[in-house]
């Protein structure tokens, strides 16, 4: 038998990636659409929201849809598949966007679908946007949204036993935020669990999926700088990168990568210092598939799978802390 040369570097293998999700690669490749970060802030957030109408499917009907003028006029929209229901827990979501684009309409579908499928009250959060609102007026909204939320106000019109902070991306770094703040200064009613789709845990630079996924899969290394340099997060700050907390007496958490995206490792990062705490913790991590990929049920038709695998990962942690 030939010897083998174990000085040799290993050959990396091409990253698996999903049919549906190379189609769409391949049509963002060729649409020519100029990068995120170099549009003038407005029509990137315009466009952030536009887009949605042909990459994600239609928003579910449902019983009430409602805005409402939260705390300090934080605008939320309340979303439930029921007229009145008992009381129970409710959804507090937070959009994703880096921190500077992204708003009630962008997460519209997305909200309308977990509202319709949990049979749960959905609150979305929008909170200020950087650059203009830097950190740490994002998660400053989102606590204070959260607090009121919990304290049953009449605008809800529904009893709130319980608050389950969820968001993807910046807004699953928001929901975990939300989550140790309710931790070290409880609300008026608890924290159940939290509901995390690929967010930004730590402010770790050497991530191999950052390398790895730098450029050519949706979500690229120039549009996280541009977010990073306008939301001017603190390093090392607890409440800009969560991953720096105490995780002791996190509460049970569905936690959700995908496996083509260049934060992967930030929420596999913190995935496991949650398992080193003891958290009940429900990791998903969404093969051959991009950042963003909820948003994309249109385009990347299996994304909707996925969104319902997080669902039923939902429901079996509401199950076991009921």
């Amino acid at each position: 038998m030939a010897d083998i040369d174990m000085s040799a570097p290993a050959v990396k293998a091409d990253p698996y990636v999903r049919p549906d999700v190379r189609a769409f690669l391949d049509y963002v490749a060729s649409s020519k659409a100029p990068p995120l970060h170099t549009l003038p802030m407005e029509f990137a957030r315009s466009s952030f929201v536009a887009v949605q109408g042909l990459t994600d499917l239609p928003a579910r009907e449902l019983a009430e849809i409602r805005d409402i003028s939260g705390p300090d006029g934080i605008p939320l929209r309340l979303y439930d598949a029921r007229p009145a229901r008992e009381p129970g827990p409710a959804v507090v979501f937070f959009h994703g966007g880096g921190f500077m684009i992204g708003n009630l309409e962008s997460h519209h579908a997305l909200c309308t679908e977990m509202a319709a499928e949990l049979d749960l009250p959905v609150i979305a959060v929008d909170y200020r946007l950087a650059p203009e609102h830097p950190f740490p007026a994002a998660p400053d909204d989102g606590e204070a949204a959260a607090r009121w939320i919990a304290q049953n106000p009449s605008e809800l019109g529904r009893t709130i036993t319980g608050l389950i902070p969820m968001g993807d991306s910046a807004g699953g770094n928001l929901a975990i935020v939300v989550t140790q703040a309710l931790m070290d200064a409880p609300a008026a009613v608890p924290v159940l669990m939290q509901v995390l789709i690929y967010p930004l845990s730590d402010d770790r630079s050497d991530h191999p999926s950052q390398t790895d996924f730098a450029s050519g899969f949706f979500l690229d290394a120039a549009t996280i700088k541009w977010f990073a340099n306008g939301y001017r997060a603190i390093r090392g700050h607890k409440r800009a990168f969560p991953i720096h907390s105490d995780h002791a007496g996190t509460p049970p958490t569905v936690l959700v990568t995908a496996g083509l995206d260049p934060i992967r490792d930030s929420g596999r990062a913190y995935g496991a210092e949650l398992v080193r705490a003891g958290t009940e913790v429900v990791f998903l991590e969404m093969k051959g598939t991009i950042h963003g990929f909820v948003q994309f049920r249109k385009a990347i038709p299996s994304a909707q799978a996925d969104l319902h695998s997080i669902i039923a990962a939902i429901r079996l942690l509401l199950e076991r802390i009921a």
